[in-house]
C-alpha cells in the first residue's frame, strides 16, 4: 500500500520538482491509469512516473541533448505522454506538443522553426511521415516511438530503450539528469506550444516554468487522492494538460480515456473531478434528452417535470446567493425585491424538488458518472441553453476562459461564485482591462464612472504570473499582443457584471475558437474562397459553434456571365441552383486535405444582399469590422448554428 496524502497540494517551484515531490508524498498511490479492457485499467504510480521519467530523461542526455532544448511530442492522449514529458521535464528540456493530426506543412514549420533534434512520435504511421519528410527536415537527428507494442519503422528508436539506457546510466553512476533538473530556473520555458497563427502558419508560445506552477498555485480546486479525474481533451492543449499537471499536484488519478469508450468509462470510472470541452457537453445533454424522448410517456413526463423544477428552483438560489446573471446596476428595493420572491419560491418549491430530484435527476446524473461533483468548461464558450441545463439537473459547470498564450486559465468560476453566463471571477494575482476597440480608451477599471466601468463592453486585456514569455523568434507578433507594462491583448470582447464576474463577448480578432477546442485562422480560408470567381466577399463564421460557417457576397457580375440572370443581389439569391453551384464551387477549393483540415472545411453559408461598407463592415484601411459583421448579421450566423 501507498502512503496516505494530505489534503493540501504539492508545491513546487517547476515542474521537474513537482514530478519528483509527488513521487515523494503520494509514492505508490495510482497518478494514471490506461484502459486495457472493460472493467481493466493498468496504473502508473507517483514513485513509477517519477523514476521512469528520470529513466527517459537520463537516456536523453545520453542521447546529446542539451539544457532548454526543445524536444517534440507528437502524440496524442496516452500514458507514454507523460512518461516522455516527465523525461524531458527532469532533463531541463522543453516539451514542444502537437496531435497526431498535425498536417505535413505544419510538422515541417514546428520541428525546423524550433530548432529541435529530437522528436517522440506516437507511432509507426507517423514515424514514417517524419522519415519521408526527413529531406525537408534537416535538423532532426533522432525520432522515438512512444508506442511499444508496435514495432517501429527502421531508422526510429523506442521510447523503452531510451528508458533502458538511462537506467544503465543511472547504475553506472550517472547524475547529469538530477543536476540538470536541480538547474532549472522560474524563467526557464517548459513547453512551446505551437498554435495556428494569422497565415495559417503555427506561431511558437513560450510558456515558462513559472507560468504554469502559478497555475497550480491559483487555480484552486478541492482535489485529493481519492478524487479521479477522466482525460479526454488533447494532452497537447494547455488547458488538459494544467489539469493533469494539477491533478498530479493534488494527488488524484487522471484515467485516459477516448470519444470511443467514454460514455462506458463515465459509468466505470466514475470520476469526481473532468476537465472539459462544450462538445463534449452538448453531446452528453443530446445522449440525454435523446434518451427521454424514447422513453415511456410517464418517465418522459418526470423528467420534463423534473428538469422545470431543477430549473426554476437553481434559479431561485443563485438569486439568493447573489449569483444570478447581473449586466446593469440593481438598486436596492429591486434586490429585496428579487430576493424575496426569490425566497417566496424556493420554499415552495424545496419539497416537490427534494423529491424529483431524488426520484428522477438522481439517475440522470448517474449517465455523468453518478459521482461527478463539478467540471471545468473551457476551449469554448458554454451555450447557455446547456449551461443552465447541466447546473439545474445538479452537476455544476464551472467555466474558465484562457489562451494558450495565458497558461491558460485567467478566470473560472467557483461553486461559490457560479453565475451562469459567465467564466467567474478572475483567478488569483490576475489583472484585467476592459478597452474601448477604436480609441484604446480603458473602461474598466474607471474611478471616474460611477460604476467603476462595470457594464461596459471592450476588449479584455490582461496582465499576471502566467502570461506567456512571448511568440518564439517572432519579436512583430509578440509586440502586437504584449505591451511592455506585460498587458496582453486576448482578442476577446467581454465586460465585468455587476456581480465583478467577467462575461465573455465575441472576438475581436479573427481567431475562431470551435465549441470542441480547435482554433481556426479564418484568413487563409477566406482567401481561398475569394478565388471563387462567383464570390466577391466572404467572412468565415463559427465562434463557439460544432463547424465553421460562412457569409458570402456574391459577385453579381460573374454570377450573370455564368447564366445566372438578375439585376440585383436581392434578386440573384433567390435564383433555382445558385446554391447548389456555390456549395460545389467551396467543395472544390477546400477538396485538399493536406491545405485544409477536417473543421477547417466550410459546412454552411449564408449570402448576403449588400456590399461592405466603410465605416460599418470595413475600416478605413479596408479591413474587416468581425465584431462589427457579427452584431449586423448575428441572425444568419444562428441560423447556420442552430
Amino acid at each position: 500500500m501507498g502512503k496516505s496524502a494530505p489534503q493540501s497540494r504539492v508545491q513546487a517551484a517547476n515542474l521537474a520538482e513537482l514530478y519528483r515531490l509527488t513521487a515523494e508524498r503520494f509514492d505508490t498511490l495510482p497518478a494514471f491509469a490506461t484502459r486495457q479492457r472493460d472493467l481493466s485499467w493498468v496504473p502508473l504510480s507517483f514513485e513509477d512516473l517519477y523514476q521512469r521519467g528520470r529513466a527517459i530523461g537520463e537516456g536523453l542526455i545520453g542521447l546529446g541533448l542539451s539544457a532548454r532544448e526543445p524536444v517534440g511530442v507528437f502524440s496524442d492522449n496516452r500514458v507514454e505522454w507523460i512518461l516522455s514529458d516527465a523525461g524531458i521535464q527532469l532533463a531541463g528540456a522543453v516539451n514542444t506538443p502537437r496531435g497526431v493530426d498535425v498536417t505535413d506543412s505544419e510538422l515541417i514549420h514546428i520541428v525546423n522553426h524550433s530548432e529541435m533534434k529530437i522528436a517522440f512520435v506516437e507511432n509507426p504511421k507517423i514515424a514514417r511521415r517524419c522519415l519521408d519528410l526527413k529531406g525537408q527536415l534537416p535538423g532532426l537527428e533522432t525520432i522515438i516511438q512512444l508506442d511499444t507494442g508496435k514495432e517501429a519503422p527502421q531508422g526510429v528508436g523506442r521510447l523503452d530503450a531510451v528508458e533502458a539506457a538511462g537506467y544503465e546510466r543511472l547504475q553506472a553512476g550517472s547524475t547529469e539528469v538530477d543536476e540538470r533538473a536541480a538547474g532549472i530556473r522560474s524563467d526557464d520555458l517548459f513547453s512551446l506550444i505551437y498554435t495556428s497563427g494569422t497565415t495559417g502558419k503555427p506561431k511558437g508560445v513560450m510558456l515558462s516554468h513559472a507560468n504554469i506552477m502559478s497555475q497550480v498555485d491559483h487555480v484552486t480546486l478541492d482535489l485529493s487522492c481519492t478524487d479521479r479525474a477522466l482525460s479526454i481533451l488533447p494532452v497537447w492543449h494547455i488547458f488538459e494538460r494544467m489539469m493533469e499537471i494539477l491533478s498530479i499536484s493534488n494527488g488524484a488519478c487522471n484515467y485516459y480515456t477516448s470519444a470511443r469508450h467514454f460514455g462506458d468509462d463515465l459509468k466505470q470510472v466514475e470520476p469526481t473531478f473532468m476537465a472539459s470541452a462544450p462538445r463534449l457537453w452538448e453531446n452528453l445533454h443530446q445522449r440525454i434528452i435523446s434518451g427521454a424522448r424514447k422513453a415511456h410517456p410517464i418517465r418522459r413526463t418526470l423528467f420534463h417535470i423534473a428538469l422545470f423544477l431543477g430549473v426554476h428552483y437553481r434559479d431561485a438560489l443563485f438569486v439568493l446567493r447573489d449569483q444570478d446573471l447581473r449586466l446593469q446596476r440593481v438598486n436596492p428595493v429591486e434586490v429585496f425585491l428579487r430576493k424575496s420572491w426569490a425566497a417566496l419560491k424556493w420554499t415552495l418549491l424545496l419539497p416537490w424538488y427534494g423529491f424529483f430530484n431524488v426520484a428522477v435527476l438522481e439517475s440522470v446524473r448517474q449517465k455523468a458518472g453518478g459521482s461527478l461533483r463539478a467540471t471545468i468548461s473551457g476551449g469554448g464558450a458554454l451555450s447557455a441553453k446547456i449551461d443552465h441545463f447541466f447546473n439545474a439537473i445538479g452537476i455544476p459547470v464551472l467555466e474558465g476562459y484562457g489562451l494558450t498564450e495565458t497558461s491558460p486559465v485567467l478566470a473560472v468560476r467557483r461553486l461559490d461564485r457560479l453565475v451562469c453566463g459567465t467564466v467567474g471571477p478572475l483567478i488569483p494575482e490576475t489583472e484585467i482591462r476592459i478597452v474601448e476597440l477604436e480609441t484604446g480608451e480603458v473602461l474598466y477599471p474607471n474611478p471616474q464612472d460611477s460604476n467603476g466601468g462595470r457594464g461596459l463592453k471592450g476588449e479584455i486585456h490582461v496582465r499576471g504570473p502566467q502570461i506567456m514569455h512571448g511568440y518564439y523568434k517572432d519579436a512583430e507578433m509578440t509586440a502586437s499582443v504584449l505591451d511592455e507594462a506585460g498587458w496582453f491583448r486576448t482578442g476577446d470582447l467581454g465586460m465585468i457584471t455587476f456581480n465583478d464576474a467577467l462575461k465573455i463577448l465575441g472576438r475581436s480578432k479573427s481567431t475562431i475558437v470551435l465549441s470542441n477546442g480547435e482554433n481556426v485562422e479564418p484568413e487563409h480560408i477566406e482567401l481561398r474562397l475569394k478565388l471563387i470567381p462567383f464570390i466577391a466577399e466572404c467572412v468565415v463564421v463559427g465562434q463557439d459553434a460544432k463547424q465553421l460557417g460562412a457569409l458570402i457576397l456574391p459577385d453579381l457580375t460573374a454570377c450573370r456571365e455564368a447564366g445566372f440572370e438578375a439585376d440585383s443581389l436581392a434578386d440573384l439569391i433567390r435564383l433555382s441552383g445558385l446554391r447548389e453551384r456555390f456549395q460545389s464551387e467551396i467543395r472544390s477549393a477546400q477538396s485538399n486535405p493536406s491545405e485544409f483540415k477536417r473543421f477547417e472545411v466550410i459546412q454552411d453559408f449564408r449570402f448576403l444582399e449588400e456590399p461592405f461598407e466603410v465605416g460599418v463592415e470595413l475600416t478605413n484601411l479596408f479591413k474587416l469590422k468581425r465584431h462589427a459583421i457579427h452584431e449586423r448579421y448575428a441572425s444568419l450566423i444562428q441560423e447556420m448554428e442552430a
